[in-house]
């Protein structure tokens, strides 16, 4: 490593250790981190059994009987965190808040899972240019730039577009999320034996990731692990 390279981190690292700040949610000093460590321990998590293949809780960890009856599209199912309290509104905060620091944080919890999925390419789920542009980025990009660095993944946003302006999936319910998002993506490129991580910030029913997984198994995908950032689980 040059000098001038290694000096510079070094000197990064000391600041970052000397720049102490308050905790996101309960304002106590969380030194370098945008979270303390009690709030870190009390985020919500999903339980270990699990469906491998879209990680709702299953009771032995077994595949569940609606990814049994109607397989997806993708093979595999991560996710750091379930969509409560308070991640609902940490990701609230990233995508409507512009708190783009809170990527930074997100991903390193996201990177953390990727050992068990080997990838070729990482694949953001793409926005509509019409989303993008009322947004300004997509957080999805945004989550999977330290994703990439920390797992030497390079990432495809050029392959696969978004082609269709649907309307937003959280309006609408849950019955009717497929059906919206029918042909919303096109892929460009020839992705023949490719393994495949398609990264996006919340997965609720599924069916946005679904239907990029379906897409990009039309072009030659060998296999499609999905890595979301919280995963919702039904009402009761």
């Amino acid at each position: 490593m040059p000098i001038l390279t290694q000096t510079a981190r070094m000197f990064v690292s000391s600041c970052a250790r000397l720049l102490t700040q308050d905790c996101l949610l309960c304002s106590a000093a969380s030194g370098p981190s945008l979270l303390c460590r009690a709030c870190e321990d009390d985020l919500p998590r999903l339980p270990d059994a699990r469906c491998p293949r879209c990680a709702l809780p299953t009771p032995k960890g077994e595949t569940c009987g609606r990814c049994l009856a109607r397989p997806p599209h993708y093979d595999l199912t991560l996710a750091a965190f379930r969509y409560d309290f308070p991640i609902d509104k940490l990701v609230q905060s990233f995508k409507y808040g512009h708190r783009l620091a809170l990527a930074s944080y997100f991903g390193r919890q996201l990177a953390a899972l990727t050992a068990s999925a080997q990838a070729d390419l990482i694949i953001p789920v793409p926005l509509h240019p019409l989303r993008l542009r009322e947004r300004g980025f997509n957080q999805a990009l945004e989550l999977a730039r330290p994703v990439s660095k920390a797992c030497r993944t390079p990432i495809d946003v050029l392959s696969c577009r978004r082609i269709r302006h649907t309307a937003t999936q959280a309006d609408l319910p849950w019955r009717e999320r497929a059906k919206n998002v029918r042909g919303a993506f096109h892929c460009s490129a020839d992705l023949t034996g490719k393994r495949l991580l398609l990264i996006d910030d919340v997965m609720t029913t599924g069916a946005s990731l679904d239907e990029l997984a379906r897409t990009v198994r039309l072009h030659g995908a060998e296999h499609v692990a999905l890595l979301v950032l919280a995963r919702a689980l039904p009402f009761r």
